[in-house]
């Protein structure tokens, strides 16, 4: 079970739910997530093996066992020592949630640090989807940017979003902004549309930038879906991060600004978020 769906449980159920009971059986104007200025590293913790000499096992061997009914395929290294003794931070990818030393009670819900204010959950989430798009090669995405770029972002589009269109129509003042975009494909429709067609012509076209230009007036494209395509991929990685419409703007840092933002106001919060590079 994803985290994500194990977390949807427990909100059904309130926030403190025992791990030994059964359980029950297009986006708007842009939101910009809550703070999360610094990133609280997780306390260190021993390598996920029996030490040697006789020491004590990693307790996180145990709270992994104990909990791998309910989330299947959990590791120990998934878990991290979390800021709060005796809770444990359980991250895959983007989806984080918190359990207990005992294994017995699982957390939905933000970490927040009061006398800071800082998010630290969404903190790192934001990690996770830095070094996720990270992982995807840049020619396996469309690209629009100036010579010399102050900052990149990358935005999940569909070619049939009102809002992306509205985005890529001012892609030469994102540019003219110093802001390089590099597109990966969202069709919110899902597989086996004609959203997803587009985005697969777009990609199989001799000139892919053209083509997504041309894709997001209504104009057909000649070019055929072909083979090796990245579209499921980008699509995948939208649904790790709970993508919940177009666009989606993933920042330098890794923050997710759901939905658009003109030009300006979006070099803005690049200036105010991150010092230029």
């Amino acid at each position: 079970m994803r985290i994500r769906n194990f977390v949807l449980l427990l909100m059904g159920l309130g926030v403190l739910h025992s791990l030994r009971a059964e359980p029950p059986a297009a986006a708007s104007p842009a939101q910009i997530a809550p703070t999360a200025s610094k990133v609280a590293a997780p306390t260190s913790a021993p390598p996920a093996s029996t030490a040697p000499n006789g020491a004590a096992p990693d307790p996180r061997e145990r709270i992994a066992r104990q909990i791998a009914s309910r989330i299947p395929g959990v590791r120990a290294e998934e878990l991290h020592a979390s800021p709060i003794p005796g809770i444990y931070e359980l991250a895959r990818g983007t989806d984080i949630a918190y359990i207990s030393s005992d294994g017995r009670y699982a957390i939905s819900g933000d970490l927040i640090e009061v006398a800071s204010n800082d998010n630290l959950t969404e903190a790192r989430r934001r990690e996770a989807r830095a070094k996720l798009i990270e992982a995807i090669p840049e020619s396996q995405m469309v690209v629009f940017g100036p010579r010399n770029p102050r900052y990149t972002i990358t935005v999940f589009t569909d070619v049939d979003c009102a809002y992306c269109r509205q985005l890529h129509s001012q892609i030469a003042q994102y540019n003219q902004l110093g802001i390089r975009v590099r597109y990966l494909f969202y069709p919110r429709s899902g597989p086996n549309t004609e959203s997803w067609t587009k985005a697969e012509e777009v990609w199989c076209s001799a000139n892919r930038n053209d083509a997504l230009t041309n894709a997001k007036r209504g104009i057909p494209l000649a070019a055929k879906p072909c083979a090796n395509n990245p579209v499921a991929r980008h699509y995948a990685l939208g649904q790790d991060f709970g993508l919940q419409g177009t666009p989606a703007i993933v920042m330098p840092s890794g923050e997710l600004v759901a939905g658009y933002l003109p030009p300006a106001a979006l070099a803005q919060h690049l200036k105010e978020s991150r010092p230029a590079s």
